[in-house]
């Protein structure tokens, strides 16, 4: 069989695995976006290195929640500077200003993500969140994790400190299939679910929030707004009505 289609089977088997195995973690990560969203909060999301990837894919974008606000420190996303973001991601209390400086509350929540969960960013990131009683949904590889020695002096990883955690299945070393005649693996193994989880939970808020009689803030996509001018003012009310609570927004 050809890589590409080993790659296609393994992925495959994770999201199953994830479906299979992280209802009732998305149901309740869903119920607490929901409670958020209905009291006015933000849904803050926070990543370091790839795991930026996520965030991103989740901010002021079509078909998704317009009180969604990512936190994209740009020292440790690895944008720029990649091999720097990596020593970044592992130096303390950058997590802890990271919270501290967006003035996230407890009237928010906070989605981490750390395929490791074992980088002190994110960790630091969570433990500052539970001083200040704001509630966390870690995206992480819980196997992967257990695997792992923690780097935190605090011997906690991710999955240890936030309220509900919601496993990726990711393998372990976050590589997908073995080449015949080559001493590694290919294919990373992280990203696509940790995408899914977000977006069910994102999704399944939604719904929640319609069963409760409310009517979400979700954007339409830009070319519909394009073409549509009622589509259009629904976006630019939107930012209007966020502009100056998401500080990148």
């Amino acid at each position: 069989m050809e890589a590409w289609k080993n790659y296609f089977n393994v992925m495959n088997e994770i999201i199953a695995k994830v479906m299979d195995s992280q209802g009732e973690n998305i149901m309740k990560a869903a119920a607490l976006c929901a409670d958020v969203s209905q009291r006015g909060g933000l849904i803050y999301g926070l990543g370091a290195g790839h795991s930026h990837l996520v965030i991103e894919d989740a901010f002021w974008r079509a078909a998704t929640v317009a009180n969604y606000a990512a936190l994209l420190e740009p020292s440790v996303t690895g944008t720029f500077d990649i091999t720097k973001s990596y020593l970044m991601e592992n130096t303390y209390d950058v997590g802890r200003h990271i919270v501290d400086y967006h003035r996230v509350t407890p009237n928010d929540c906070m989605i981490i993500i750390s395929n490791s969960g074992n980088n002190i960013v994110p960790v630091d990131a969570a433990l500052r969140a539970k001083e200040k009683g704001i509630p966390t949904i870690a995206i992480t590889a819980v196997e992967y994790s257990d695997y792992l020695t923690t780097k935190h002096k605090s011997g906690k990883k991710l999955k240890d400190v936030c309220d509900i955690v919601l496993d990726n299945c990711s393998l372990i070393g976050d590589a997908a299939v073995p080449i015949e005649g080559f001493p590694m693996k290919i294919g990373s193994t992280s990203t696509i679910p940790a995408v899914y989880l977000q977006n069910a939970v994102l999704t399944q808020t939604v719904e929640l929030l319609v069963q409760r009689g409310l009517d979400p803030d979700v954007y339409f996509n830009g070319h519909i707004a394009f073409m549509d001018a009622s589509a259009a003012d629904h976006n630019d009310k939107l930012v209007d009505k966020y502009f100056y609570r998401i500080r990148n927004l």
